[in-house]
């Protein structure tokens, strides 16, 4: 059997990196264990709010920056309809190489086995890890952070898991798809969908000039159990584009993502504690994490640290301190209500579901700016809640009080 490490880290993308690194800054021994060399670059590209990398100094990690940011809202069928909602707010696209880098070189002492976790047994002292390789692992703790879908964590059956969906072109096209130097964070435009797709559950556009005539463009699905196809995603782009005249030429870069968006939040008594998707991180209300993953971890770690320097604590007394600091109280009554009006949001139609945006994104930018990024305190987000639901017309009223009409909820028909 190997050596006992202080914490075991399962996983090597975002989460697993940060956690990892932010332990390895506070003297913590730290290990981990990932399927593929962690260096291997990232498939996925991530989007954040620059505000939120201002408030932790650490802009530099993004590759692109748009101040012209906007969404339509509108149906798209008259030239009215084509005006932005423009949201007055830079948005940032990840340089996922420096941001690889910014992790790793943090965390020059940890080392990382290239396995992957059989079998994971908690114990009171400590917890042991049986790999693929039959090479058994020991660590005082255990942190899985191999994303949403890892059988080690415990969690409740609340039925089917949401998933948001996605399918993207990064590539060169025959005009621009969208407006020169703009990043387009929802296009619920939907003139270009057949009436009977537009009974169907509802998909956006997600769109970002990079510069140098290549654009990235994605049909994304904001939430749905199951999630949307890709191959419907694919044919709603082509669609859109064939609609503004527009033909990709150059493909760089595919993009498929499905990813969990009402997990259930863990059983926070288990000895096993849990980071970045597996911890249910992901934002029920936008699909984001990293911003999370970049202001949680060092809280998490930090107390982690303490509680690893008493010697007389094991797996299940460190596991239970860092569900406790990873998930207050405060922040689980957040992701209640955030999953509470997800759940609403997926019964709406496209015309819901297009009125609902407008009105949200016409609160104050602070209130829905610190919505999207769970960054209000409890007490406010209550309060930019009854707000959004003062403003709303009676019909979005009833919906987001008692669930949309049956002959609004979409669905496929096939």
């Amino acid at each position: 059997m190997a050596s006992c490490a202080d914490v075991l880290v399962l996983g090597g993308g975002p989460a697993a990196l940060c956690i990892a690194s932010e332990l390895h800054q506070r003297g913590v021994v730290v290990e981990g264990i990932a399927p593929d060399p962690v260096d291997v670059p990232w498939p996925n590209t991530y989007g954040i709010w620059v505000d939120e990398l201002r408030d932790l100094n650490l802009q530099h990690l993004t590759e692109h920056r748009w101040t012209d940011t906007v969404s339509y809202f509108a149906a798209g069928d008259a030239t009215d309809d084509d005006q932005p909602i423009v949201h007055g707010i830079d948005y940032g696209l990840f340089d996922r190489a420096a941001l690889q880098s910014y992790w790793l070189q943090r965390a020059p002492g940890v080392i990382w086995h290239r396995d992957s976790a059989e079998q994971v047994d908690a114990g009171t002292a400590h917890t042991l890890v049986t790999c693929a390789s039959g090479q058994v692992r020991e660590a005082r703790l255990v942190i899985d952070a191999s994303g949403a879908c890892s059988p080690h964590i415990r969690r409740p059956d609340r039925g089917p898991v949401a998933g948001q969906a996605a399918y993207g072109v990064v590539g060169r096209f025959s005009e621009a798809p969208i407006s020169s130097g703009r990043f387009v964070l929802m296009d619920y435009r939907s003139h270009h969908l057949s009436e009977m797709q537009r009974q169907e559950p509802p998909t956006f556009l997600y769109a970002m000039d990079l510069g140098d005539g290549v654009y990235f463009v994605e049909e994304t699905s904001l939430a749905l159990a199951p999630g949307v196809p890709y191959d419907v995603l694919q044919q709603r782009l082509k669609q859109r584009l064939e609609h503004r005249g527009v033909q990709i030429t150059e493909v760089l870069h595919e993009e498929f993502c499905l990813f969990p968006m009402n997990l259930p939040l863990p059983d926070r008594n288990q000895p096993l504690l849990a980071f970045g998707g597996a911890a249910s991180m992901v934002h029920p209300a936008s699909g984001y994490m990293v911003g999370s993953l970049l202001r949680r971890g060092p809280g998490l770690a930090e107390a982690l640290a303490a509680a690893l320097a008493d010697p007389s604590l094991g797996s299940v007394d460190l596991a239970r301190r860092g569900w406790k600091a990873l998930w207050p109280m405060e922040l689980v009554l957040r992701h209640q209500l955030y999953q509470f009006g997800l759940g609403r949001l997926m019964g709406f139609n496209e015309r819901l579901l297009r009125t609902h945006f407008s009105t949200f994104f016409s609160l104050a930018r602070e209130d829905w700016f610190g919505f999207l990024t769970n960054t209000l305190p409890l007490p406010r987000l209550m309060g930019v809640m009854l707000r959004l639901f003062a403003l709303s017309p009676w019909e979005l009223r009833r919906g987001l009080v008692l669930g949309a009409a049956q002959r609004q909820a979409p669905g496929f028909r096939r």
